[in-house]
């Protein structure tokens, strides 16, 4: 009961370090004691977790289906992990149909499988569902599980497109850090916070948080943040108009994802390889660009006219060009496209 208590305990407090310390030695209790079926499926879960996060898939996918075997011998707190770790996996994998029935499963336990099922829906598209389900489940949580939730909340909200969500859940975990400074709990609000600033339009505050979030991951081995962390800093870097580095963290992590079998990461980080600079402009000329900045800085016609040394009647022509590109027909959509696209400032 210690060991399980201690290591759910380091897991909730993201001490990802000790968790592993306390595993291998539950583990190593478990073997020696075959009989103890109430303390090996949650061994297993434990295992299954661990697995996951080290990048060592088919280790987590044996530890997580050896917790379901167990728990149909007796030992009903590991239903809820084996079926959740299962689903992770499989949602990372992008099997969305199998990892919904597995954290199905893992609801019959009567804790709730998030931010697993959240992350599915917002998977299949649908990010409003997605952020509905994650912030009810947030509000209802104790304080432990919330935190645990806070990351996936982070990408759900920017995914959705609120972004002042986005920013004051960024803000609540990364006041957990200063409170808790795990290298697990700073990695998440390093990348989660990084995130926020991409969205907001300002690359090389993300850059430096994202860098920072990508070290600590790299040394506590987990490879699939990692990755992300990286895919995050190629697109600050394509802000920047910085396209070598860009597709240098590009390709790194894609090569990751590939390595893993996260096929859906994979092809998110081959999408992102394929645009260029032009593409990430929505295929606006220079100039263009140009004018669709002071646009978005608030200026009308006859202010950017006399900044670019232009006609206004020139100046209207950009502009109608732009809605056509864009697919937009006013200023301030145009406004949130340059923001979005880091074409503002």
């Amino acid at each position: 009961i210690i060991y399980c208590a201690v290591i759910g305990n380091c897991q909730l407090a993201f001490d990802l370090e000790r968790a592993l310390q306390w595993t291998a030695a539950l583990d190593r209790w478990c073997n020696a004691r075959p009989d103890m079926v109430s303390f090996s499926g949650q061994c297993q879960h434990h295992r299954a977790e661990l697995f996951r996060l080290h990048g060592a898939w088919a280790e987590a996918y044996e530890a997580a289906a050896r917790a379901q075997e167990l728990s149909a011998r007796g030992d009903p707190q590991a239903l809820y992990g084996g079926y959740y770790e299962q689903g992770e996996l499989e949602l990372l994998t992008g099997k969305l149909d199998a990892a919904e029935a597995s954290f199905g499963q893992a609801a019959r336990s009567g804790y709730e499988p998030q931010p697993g099922l959240a992350l599915v829906m917002l998977a299949r598209g649908n990010a409003h569902h997605a952020q509905a389900m994650i912030r009810r489940t947030a509000n209802v949580a104790d304080l432990a599980t919330r935190r645990h939730l806070l990351p996936a909340l982070v990408d759900i909200e920017l995914a959705a497109g609120d972004l002042e969500a986005a920013r004051l859940w960024a803000a609540e975990l990364d006041s957990f850090a200063r409170e808790t400074p795990m290298p697990m709990v700073r990695a998440a609000a390093g990348q989660a916070g990084g995130a926020v600033r991409l969205a907001e339009g300002d690359p090389a505050g993300a850059t430096q948080s994202l860098r920072q979030a990508w070290r600590l991951w790299q040394q506590l081995g987990v490879p699939y943040e990692a990755a992300r962390c990286r895919v995050l800093i190629g697109r600050a870097c394509r802000d920047l108009g910085d396209e070598p580095s860009a597709l240098m963290d590009l390709e790194a992590a894609h090569a990751q994802f590939l390595e893993l079998g996260a096929g859906p990461a994979a092809v998110w980080a081959a999408t992102l390889m394929r645009e260029d600079a032009h593409s990430a402009t929505g295929g606006l000329t220079p100039r263009e660009t140009e004018v669709i900045r002071l646009v978005a800085s608030g200026k009308g016609n006859r202010a950017i006219a006399a900044e670019l040394y232009l006609s206004e009647k020139t100046v209207a022509r950009h502009i109608s060009n732009i809605f056509l590109k864009l697919g937009i027909s006013s200023r301030s959509a145009a406004t949130s496209y340059a923001y979005e696209h880091g074409l503002a400032g």
